[in-house]
């Protein structure tokens, strides 16, 4: 445990950070999984999530979570999952 005041301080911010940063994650990993699912098993409402994993991955980019070359990293993979699986004619 640290002696320093502003020690103190950083160890208790860091924590709630970490706790933040942890849910958002994980929100972010859901959305995609359901979007991923949903694409698999052609379901109706497959571009809903798709744009809301979207939404999930500019939150976390917004909140310094993700950098933002990784937030969209994920968006372009998603959505070459969505090319392939949805629209096979309009892959490459």
């Amino acid at each position: 445990m640290a002696n320093i005041k502003s020690k103190i301080k950083r160890i208790k911010t860091n924590e709630k950070s970490r706790v933040r940063n942890a849910a958002i994650k994980s929100r972010l990993r859901k959305a995609i999984k359901k979007a991923k699912l949903a694409i698999v098993a052609k379901q109706s409402n497959a571009q809903e999530l798709v744009s809301k994993a979207h939404k999930e991955v500019n939150t976390a980019v917004s909140k310094g979570v993700l950098h933002r070359n990784n937030g969209s990293r994920k968006i372009s993979r998603l959505d070459l999952f969505v090319n392939k699986n949805l629209n096979p004619s309009s892959s490459n």
